[in-house]
């Protein structure tokens, strides 16, 4: 296996991770801008009125999209486990 191989694992390994995780961080983001607007306008300063509306988008979020984040990562192994017989070439 030379480098341009390993380089290329290595990039898919974080393009999946990125494709994974986009999803549920620019839902926090979005959740969390609106819960900070919210509490500038009408002076709430309450620390877990901007957790609790995160950790539920976030999960449903979670719970909607596991079934594509699952075959997702399948794909990919399965991607990795084809090529491991042309390492030894």
């Amino acid at each position: 296996m030379n480098t341009d191989v390993a380089l290329y694992w290595a990039q898919e390994a974080m393009r999946l991770a990125l494709m994974l995780t986009l999803p549920l961080l620019g839902a926090a983001l979005l959740v969390g801008l609106v819960v900070s607007l919210l509490q500038a306008v009408t002076s709430i300063q309450e620390m877990t009125l901007s957790y609790v509306p995160k950790m539920l988008i976030v999960g449903f979020i979670l719970l909607f999209l596991a079934p594509w984040m699952v075959q997702m990562l399948i794909d990919f192994t399965v991607n990795v486990f084809a090529f491991i017989p042309s390492v030894s070439q």
